[in-house]
């Protein structure tokens, strides 16, 4: 398109586009984004953390720029790396890269590939000291841990791509952790597609629950799991971290045969009523080394003839009643919302490449991308829009058009006159330049 001339409309002949405007850039609240990249030491973190073994010996794009660059990308919903190629010298990406021109699409698919465990591991350490600072300056006292696990589609044969029989296609199954409180996306860990929801997730977990007991003994912890987290050793290593815990577990004989000898089917007296009941007992199943307090919630809905149960297992004391351990494990799905949001919205379940560990890459800095932008909304948005999501937020903070105009010592940014939202844009500004991170 841009060796073309100027292309008139054929519904008005006068009227004429072209895309040779100059300096101009439609993703202006990148400028947002880096004033509060600054105040929270969000880029400093990662590259203080990040040492990637390069081997090049010669460049133009340090590491850290690229990944900064790919960073930002995500934030405006440039998914693809062949997107850096539109925008080599606009305005603002290079102004927020403090680079002349920006990495091509080689330059940064080259970039993924010096990844290793190691380096995973590093950009975990920089999430973490990142989650550190933001819960420091929220003052949170407490912590929801909610775990699940999601499914990554691949097309293609790629390392460690397998079926997977819950979602019934072929993929990659990711282990996740956020914050049920917060949003705030705690851990990730890239599975192959064909291991077992719980699998490993005692591994995952450990680092986090002893980090958080070490870092934040104040702060109360709790863990949140469905019923394929029911394994007896995730109790035990949340029973020895004390930290709370409320896991769903599956139904079998035994868990049936105590609710139904607590709510009969045959004592049914009005089949047109809805009846729910939420019951506890003390119950120790085969493979576990001690009795522990389960939770069963029996609903007959009307016009039905049967209970159904679900059960829960939890170490809350009796302090928490029954009624509000099962509200609260109810709650556990937004983080649903949550994965959705990094899927959609910063291409976390994005597994093109033929390797695992470039793959794995690519997630983690999806991650990171997600924590950023949910800090920025959460710590800086005024409190009736810390709720909306990310395409939202592109279209009233980063999708504004603007024009550069440069001067002796100075490099002014224009916003478009008609920006609808520029109340907003202004508001938010405001607000993270007088932000106090401590």
């Amino acid at each position: 398109m841009t060796t073309l001339p100027q292309i008139p409309l054929h519904f008005n002949r006068s009227i004429k586009l072209s895309n040779d405007g100059g300096a101009l850039s439609s993703d202006t609240g990148h400028l947002v984004f880096r004033e509060f990249d600054e105040k929270i030491g969000f880029s400093q973190t990662i590259a203080k953390h990040l040492q990637l073994k390069d081997e090049r010996t010669y460049c133009i794009h340090q590491n850290e720029q690229l990944l900064r660059q790919k960073i930002y990308q995500l934030i405006a919903g440039y998914h693809e790396d062949d997107a850096a190629d539109q925008f080599t010298h606009d305005p603002v990406f290079t102004q927020v890269l403090g680079t002349p021109a920006l990495a091509s699409q080689p330059s940064l698919s080259r970039f993924f590939k010096r990844f290793d465990s190691q380096a995973l591991d590093q950009l975990q350490a920089a999430n973490q000291e990142l989650l550190d600072c933001v819960h420091h300056t929220r003052q949170s006292k407490a912590l929801l841990l909610d775990l699940d696990s999601t499914h990554a589609d691949t097309y293609g044969n790629q390392e460690q791509s397998a079926y997977n029989a819950h979602y019934r296609t072929v993929g990659f199954h990711p282990l996740l952790a956020f914050d049920g409180l917060t949003g705030d996306f705690l851990k990730a860990q890239l599975r192959p597609g064909n291991v077992y929801t719980s699998n490993s997730v005692v591994d995952f977990l450990r680092p986090l629950l002893e980090h958080y007991n070490e870092t934040f003994p104040e702060t109360s912890a709790l863990v949140r799991g469905d019923s394929g987290f029911a394994v007896p050793d995730l109790y035990e290593l949340c029973e020895k971290e004390s930290v709370y815990y409320i896991i769903r577990l599956k139904a079998n004989p035994k868990l049936k045969a105590l609710a139904e000898e607590l709510h009969p089917t045959h004592e049914i007296r009005d089949v047109s009523v809805t009846e729910r009941y939420i019951e506890e007992s003390i119950y120790q199943a085969s493979s576990w080394s001690v009795p522990r307090r389960i939770i069963i919630q029996s609903i007959r809905p009307a016009g039905e003839l049967f209970f159904s149960h679900a059960f829960f297992v939890t170490n809350l004391s009796e302090t928490f009643s029954s009624q509000a351990i099962v509200a609260s494990y109810q709650q556990r799905g937004t983080m649903e919302n949550f994965i959705k949001e990094a899927k959609n919205g910063f291409g976390f379940d994005q597994m093109k490449s033929h390797d695992f560990l470039v793959n794995e890459a690519r997630m983690m800095l999806s991650l990171l991308t997600y924590n950023f932008t949910n800090w920025l909304r959460t710590l800086s948005f005024p409190k009736r829009y810390k709720g909306i999501q990310i395409q939202t937020i592109r279209t009233r903070l980063i999708k504004v058009a603007s024009k550069l105009v440069k001067s002796g010592r100075s490099l002014y940014f224009k916003l478009s006159s008609s920006f609808v939202y520029a109340h907003f844009f202004w508001d938010v500004l405001t607000r993270v330049q007088h932000l106090e991170i401590k």
